[in-house]
């Protein structure tokens, strides 16, 4: 399954995702919650992870490097301070933020499970070879931040 690999954009991803998780809400039973309750618990995800994503772009600017997923190859720079001295992969963390919240809006615990189907496809398929590609870009600094530095939290 090596041909997935840095094909589907990360974004496309988490569409995909969420048209999956609002599918499976139209045909499970949603629970019985204050709709308050469930736009707040939302709204909390949705602006956490804009934070998250706009701290994470703010981060690859300074570095003067890219931030397209497709072509880690490219980097010019490895970016290892600010929000990337917590995570190696804060947009990836944003964006399962994104498809949290979107399953507390639609209040299906199905729904709410299928985004943790974001995680491991985007380990395989995007975080491994964006991996591969740093650690062949930049050898002993990329495998000692790798090993100080968590991939996801």
């Amino acid at each position: 399954m090596s041909f997935l690999e840095l094909k589907i954009p990360p974004p496309l991803v988490v569409l995909i995702v969420a048209v999956a998780m609002w599918g499976v809400s139209l045909v499970t039973p949603h629970l019985d919650t204050l709709i308050d309750i469930r736009i707040y618990s939302a709204g909390a995800f949705v602006v956490s992870g804009v934070a998250l994503m706009g701290i994470s772009f703010i981060g690859f600017a300074k570095a003067k490097t890219t931030v397209n997923p497709i072509s880690p190859d490219k980097a010019s720079a490895l970016v290892t301070t600010g929000i990337y001295a917590l995570s190696r992969n804060p947009i990836y963390v944003a964006d399962l933020l994104f498809l949290i919240a979107w399953g507390f809006y639609l209040a299906t615990p199905l729904s709410l499970m299928l985004a943790l189907v974001f995680i491991p496809y985007i380990s395989r398929f995007q975080i491994m070879p964006e991996e591969r590609a740093l650690q062949a870009l930049f050898g002993k600094d990329f495998i000692s931040y790798k090993n100080r530095v968590r991939r996801w939290l």
